[in-house]
């Protein structure tokens, strides 16, 4: 099964079979549910998920945007909001729950903007685990959403961040700072940064954003920390 969804009343895509063992949630970038992200929902498939990918950006049409017209990106991620998001969020989790998958057995995983959401769905208690690829607004919000620092004080899923030391976006220190808070919580969660890796590092479709290295340890240890941390809904 692959292809474009209306289930859970808006645009969605979907890879794999519903009697999976897992399902995932894949959260896009703030270019949209484009070829890339289309591109890493199959991809998850072949460790037996149930893909699911929903347009965040099905208020305004589910566009999808050119990776060099980074201000309609911005303008999009700005009509974002924290209530959209939790109903956007919720909305996937119960068609999920339709096909039988708990909370314990989905995991969510995003990319930039996408990377943001995915630690603010770590919080709803709906997801089992969540994966962020560097996703920003850790001292400011944005999207709607609170500072990521203030978001994560409430992390009820376990969850992986993965951040670029040449992300000219995501400082550092703010890195740090965050590492530092999710540390102190009583739920799993790791931070792992790449010394040579920038902003999109994961995103093979922008060659000047993409780092292989770190692409690919990124995904064996998004691969690892699912399979720990998810409980599969079917033996």
């Amino acid at each position: 099964m692959s292809g474009a969804s209306n289930s859970p009343g808006f645009p969605v895509y979907v890879a794999g079979s519903t009697d999976s063992t897992r399902a995932l949630i894949v959260l896009q970038e703030g270019f949209g549910v484009n070829d890339h992200i289309r591109k890493v929902a199959d991809h998850y498939v072949d460790d037996d998920y149930f893909v699911i990918a929903p347009h965040l950006y099905h208020r305004n049409g589910s566009p999808e945007v050119p990776y060099d017209d980074i201000e309609q990106a911005k303008a999009l991620m700005s009509t974002l909001s924290e209530s959209g998001l939790t109903n956007d969020l919720s909305a996937t989790t119960n068609f999920l729950a339709t096909l039988g998958f708990t909370p314990a057995s989905i995991g969510v995983v995003g990319f930039c903007m996408g990377g943001s959401v995915a630690l603010f769905a770590a919080t709803l208690g709906t997801v089992g685990a969540a994966v962020s690829f560097y996703g920003g607004g850790i001292a400011t919000g944005r999207m709607g959403l609170p500072p990521l620092l203030e978001v994560a004080e409430k992390l009820r899923s376990p969850w992986l961040g993965l951040y670029g030391d040449l992300d000219t976006g995501i400082p550092v220190e703010e890195v740090e700072d965050l590492r530092v808070l999710t540390s102190e919580l009583d739920v799993v969660t790791e931070i792992v940064r790449y010394p040579n890796a920038g902003h999109g590092f994961h995103c093979d479709a922008r060659p000047n954003a993409y780092n292989k290295e770190a692409s690919d340890d990124a995904d064996e240890r998004t691969r690892e920390f699912f399979s720990a941390q998810l409980v599969p809904v079917r033996l």
